[in-house]
């Protein structure tokens, strides 16, 4: 019996030979062979929800400009003068701390790195966590300064940290603000006091707002109502400042979880305002209130009607394997296609069983391959209509199989 298996693997090894060749040249070939180029572009989602003339004059009726949107998609669910340009006042620290914590995922900062507060950081004016030239703070520090008690003097000095100062770093802001697709923003400094052409709109702050929920962190120190930092030089007089934040949102609506204020005389009273109910998430913004007292009440008016008309149809959350592919020579031959971010569509209210998925995998994947190649996507469609495509992703690292790994997978065929 034993000699007749070795005769069979002789055999096999014999009639591999040729196959094994060929395969061991493609393998290696100076052109190896590649991941499919082709890119899916994500199809936004129809707006769900006509806003009737009737429910639109009294949304927002006291702010010179606001906007509702899912967090999820983007998609726009009531806009009034969205795009008009208009001071902001400190909702400019959403872009400062955006590009802050861009800064610790890419790992070019932390946030338990020790910044030294200059001599212009300690001498901004406003809102403050009154710090003293010469002191250190880590970078979570100044960030919960920003979030909680929208700290002026916080903003420059992580905008130093990051961008070596602070001009470099609104340059920084500026790009940031065109990759987002924000044509309406020009930034002048970190932190939204008075300047001139210093200016956004209620729709690009919508778009930064939503990236900047991406960020999980941020979400403990939006929803913190009150905390205590040590400020001062050490060995010389430190203090324990309260911080106390400035989103009375977080106190007045169920859910509200963000995101920033703004006031100056010039800019009146403004919000980006954020809230979760279940799986959906809305922003409004409303820029340009004449009392703190309608800018709390439009921004909950805006939410309400949103939770009212809306819901969120979950696809897959951020990481999710939704297929299984097998990859041409590749080591380990299989991977997962995962979803790249949380994927959902917003519908109407109780429409939502109505949304139905369809996965394509792309085909003849070959190796080598990286974590985070598009290999395939998933689209959704309602009522017979393609509301949204979106990709996935490789979960793993694929490298080109050896000659030895290759001729097991072999044997193991012909066995």
């Amino acid at each position: 019996m034993f000699s007749y298996k070795l005769t069979a693997l002789v055999l096999a090894f014999m009639l591999g030979l040729p196959t094994l060749s060929v395969i061991a040249n493609d393998t290696y070939e100076e052109d190896l062979p590649v991941l499919i180029n082709d890119r899916l572009q994500v199809i936004e989602t129809s707006l769900p929800v006509t806003v009737k003339a009737e429910t639109a004059a009294v949304l927002a009726e006291t702010a010179k400009s606001a906007i509702l949107i899912d967090s999820g998609s983007g998609t726009v669910l009531y806009e009034k003068n969205s795009h008009e340009r208009l001071a902001p006042a400190s909702i400019t620290k959403i872009m400062t701390m955006l590009l802050t914590l861009e800064a610790v995922d890419q790992g070019r900062i932390a946030l338990k790195d020790e910044i030294t507060i200059s001599q212009r950081a300690a001498s901004m004016g406003g809102s403050q966590m009154y710090m003293e030239q010469g002191e250190q703070q880590a970078v979570e520090t100044l960030l919960k300064g920003m979030a909680i008690g929208s700290a002026n003097d916080a903003c420059v000095a992580c905008a130093e940290y990051v961008a070596g100062t602070e001009e470099i770093f609104i340059e920084m802001m500026n790009k940031r603000a065109r990759e987002l697709g924000m044509e309406d923003t020009n930034f002048v400094n970190t932190n939204g006091l008075p300047a001139a052409d210093h200016y956004t709109s209620a729709y690009d702050i919508g778009l930064m707002s939503k990236e900047l929920l991406k960020h999980k962190i941020a979400h403990e120190w939006f929803n913190t109502w009150q905390t205590k930092v040590l400020v001062g030089l050490a060995g010389k007089k430190q203090t324990e400042f309260e911080l106390t934040n400035t989103n009375r949102l977080i106190k007045l609506y169920p859910g509200a979880n963000g995101i920033k204020t703004g006031f100056t005389q010039e800019a009146g009273y403004c919000l980006s305002g954020s809230a979760t109910k279940g799986d959906l998430t809305l922003i409004a913004v409303v820029l340009g209130c004449d009392t703190t007292h309608h800018r709390w009440g439009e921004t909950m008016k805006l939410l309400d009607y949103g939770f009212a008309t809306c819901e969120c149809a979950v696809i897959a959350k951020q990481g999710e394997a939704l297929g299984r592919i097998t990859v041409e020579k590749g080591s380990p031959m299989m991977i997962n296609a995962i979803a790249s971010s949380d994927i959902s569509v917003l519908v109407k209210k109780g429409e939502r069983d109505k949304v139905e998925t369809t996965v394509v995998l792309f085909e003849k994947l070959k190796a080598p391959m990286e974590a985070g190649d598009q290999v395939g996507e998933v689209i959704a469609m309602k009522d017979g209509i393609e509301v949204g495509r979106y990709p996935l992703v490789a979960d793993a690292d694929i490298k080109i199989a050896g000659l030895h790994e290759i001729y097991i997978r072999m044997l193991r065929t012909l066995l």
